[in-house]
């Protein structure tokens, strides 16, 4: 028999997540790999979702949602970014933000479209793309004053007449960085010149630090008409596994994703999506408070990894710390990671597996800092072996 995979799905395999927390879980390793935090949400929203399954919210919900949540989202678009989106007709909730890039990338690029991506990017992108046939185009960030960023002219150069979307991640996974208004200025402005629709990964919108503004690119002039704007309540109330997220946009593309999201999943679990709307509604002060304590956290890991002897750049927002593994004598992050449970007994994601271009990205390894004290300060103590050894 023939391979069963189709071909433009064979380089895939498995993700680096599932391969790491397997070895996380087969060596007894702190996992500081993959982003999910070892705390719950806030209580309320926990019991609201106990209180529907209980009170009978256990069939199918409406295919765009259950009416609750997208006004609870419309409300909160307007209140934080000033965005009137209509809760009927411009919100729609998918199974997480990982359904809304798939279906809006399905939805909108023919065969043989071009999307741009910066990279390294979360890797549900590039196997997006691929599943809808068109081609993805990466534009590097790289550190620049200790900070991720992009060279506009790069950005500029690539963009053909085949460019349909580019896919802006902000606050950004892996790096951490937060695009700036300049920095969203340029990128607005070449979709306007070229006709391109923007697709927007925004996540973690609500973590960010050092009081770093996240500016939504569909706040700038020109840009709400032509953005699908992407979010959902796994970081922001740490619950991940809900897998409840939205789309926020005008009418004709809501509709052009909701026809490729219908035949995904038609719809999402509907008590999640009934206490999702009880927290935006009333726990975005406990989103205050897990922001304090990640930015907390954020510094306790950074400085515990340069004294382990990694270069550590400073993230304005997210789950994740880069690290340089030079300083200390090594520069394959994937062979890092491979050996690092039998090395120090952690385990960490390589960040050259989301680069189209992995040589630029080979020395960069990624840890999470959403993790409870103790096992941020188990970790360092466990690294510290690198440079010790």
């Amino acid at each position: 028999m023939r391979e069963p995979l189709v071909s433009r799905m064979r380089a895939f395999g498995t993700t680096i997540f599932a391969e790491m927390s397997a070895l996380a879980l087969r060596t007894g390793s702190i996992n500081l790999g993959q982003g999910f935090p070892d705390t719950d949400g806030p209580a309320s929203m926990l019991e609201e979702a106990v209180r529907a399954v209980r009170s009978g919210a256990n069939q199918y919900p409406p295919g765009p949602g259950v009416p609750e949540l997208r006004q609870a989202v419309s409300e909160h678009r307007a209140a934080h970014y000033g965005l009137g989106y209509a809760a009927d007709g411009e919100v729609l909730v998918t199974v997480g933000a990982t359904e809304a890039i798939a279906a809006a990338v399905l939805a909108l690029c023919e065969p043989g479209d071009e999307v741009i991506a910066f990279e390294p990017y979360y890797d549900s992108y590039a196997a997006s793309i691929a599943l809808a046939q068109a081609r993805l185009t990466a534009v590097t960030l790289r550190p620049v004053e200790g900070r991720f960023t992009f060279d506009p002219a790069e950005l500029r150069a690539a963009v053909t007449p085949r460019t349909r979307v580019i896919l802006v991640n902000s606050p950004h996974n892996p790096t951490g960085t937060v695009f700036t208004r300049e920095e969203l200025t340029v990128i607005a402005e070449l979709c306007q010149e070229r006709g391109l629709i923007a697709i927007t990964d925004e996540v973690y919108e609500h973590l960010t630090f050092d009081g770093v503004e996240h500016v939504p690119l569909a706040t700038l002039p020109g840009m709400r008409e032509r953005t699908v704007m992407i979010s959902s309540a796994g970081k922001s109330f740490s619950v991940t596994g809900w897998k409840t997220g939205w789309v926020c946009a005008p009418v004709e593309l809501v509709r052009a994703v909701t026809t490729v999201k219908q035949f995904l999943t038609f719809t999402a679990s509907a008590p999640w999506q009934l206490a999702v709307a009880h927290g935006l509604r009333h726990e975005l002060a406990w989103v205050a408070e897990l922001r304090a304590g990640l930015q907390h956290k954020r510094d306790r890991l950074m400085e515990g990894l340069a004294a382990a002897g990694f270069e550590v750049l400073r993230p304005a927002g997210t789950y994740f710390v880069q690290t340089d593994i030079r300083p200390l004598g090594f520069t394959d992050g994937l062979e890092l990671t491979r050996r690092l449970p039998e090395l120090a007994g952690v385990v960490a994601i390589p960040t050259q597996v989301f680069y189209d271009h992995p040589e630029r990205g080979g020395h960069f390894v990624r840890f999470a800092f959403c993790k409870k004290d103790e096992v941020i300060d188990e970790a360092v103590t466990r690294l510290k072996r690198l440079s010790s050894g």
